[in-house]
């Protein structure tokens, strides 16, 4: 199971930081995710970050601006969101994949694989 937290209504150019913890054993056999979609548009992969947490990929639009990151100690996934703009309005989903191949492998190849889905977070962003 996958909790998100963290949404909430901003201005643009601030930030703001989700978290999704899991339950469950194995966290760290998972590669992680974060999925976003806007009003009447399908889902976009924004990041992913591998099982070993050593890469991660991310969405052209959101480079330089997010950071996803885990503690799997804490069983958690954060994504870190700065100079949010109102195009990064949307519901904000925590997947997980068990997968051991490379972020970047994962992001080009392996999204619909992901099959465990939190029940999203929602972000607005006003201009």
């Amino acid at each position: 199971q996958l909790v998100e937290s963290g949404g909430g209504l901003v201005q643009a150019g601030a930030s703001l930081s989700l978290s999704c913890v899991a339950s469950g054993p194995s966290f760290d056999d998972y590669a992680m995710a974060w999925v976003r979609q806007a009003p009447g548009k399908p889902r976009d992969f924004v990041a992913v970050i591998s099982w070993s947490g050593r890469t991660t990929d991310y969405l052209d639009s959101v480079k330089g601006r997010f950071t996803i990151s885990r503690d799997d100690a804490k069983n958690t996934v954060y994504l870190r969101m700065n100079s949010l703009k109102h195009e990064d309005t949307g519901d904000y989903y925590c997947a997980a994949l068990r997968d051991s191949a490379s972020a970047g492998y994962i992001f080009q190849s392996r999204k619909s694989k992901f099959d465990i889905w939190g029940q999203g977070t929602q972000v607005t962003v006003s201009s």
